[in-house]
């Protein structure tokens, strides 16, 4: 399927994918660890965040030669949500209720309205 894509189309997602799995565990990894100083938390999560900006930026400066910026910011926030489910189930072990399903299928069908054509 990848095959028929434009490296143009594909190659800002698995950017945005990967810049989102490190930015999940800056925002939200220093929960398991309460314990820990606030300051360390916070410093850890700066170390955290420059991987991310490393995948971030280059996923929308090559994605913007084919999606527009509104595509884009919807493209990162679908995987954001897709990349937290995961995250919080697995590394947090927090349950997914039928709630955040449905509202996560909400913002998956407003999704679907900004990739339509627009002519």
């Amino acid at each position: 399927m990848l095959t028929n894509w434009p490296t143009a189309a594909w190659l800002p997602i698995l950017l945005l994918i990967g810049s989102n799995v490190f930015m999940t565990f800056a925002w939200y990894g220093h929960l398991r660890y309460k314990s820990s100083a606030l300051l360390t938390a916070i410093l850890v999560s700066w170390l955290i965040a420059l991987p991310e900006y490393i995948l971030q930026v280059p996923a929308n400066r090559y994605g913007h030669d084919y999606y527009s910026a509104a595509q884009l910011k919807t493209l990162q926030e679908i995987i954001t949500l897709s990349v937290f489910c995961i995250f919080s189930v697995t590394y947090l072990g927090e349950s997914l209720r039928w709630n955040h399903l449905v509202a996560f299928l909400f913002i998956a069908a407003a999704a679907y309205f900004m990739f339509l054509p627009t002519k």
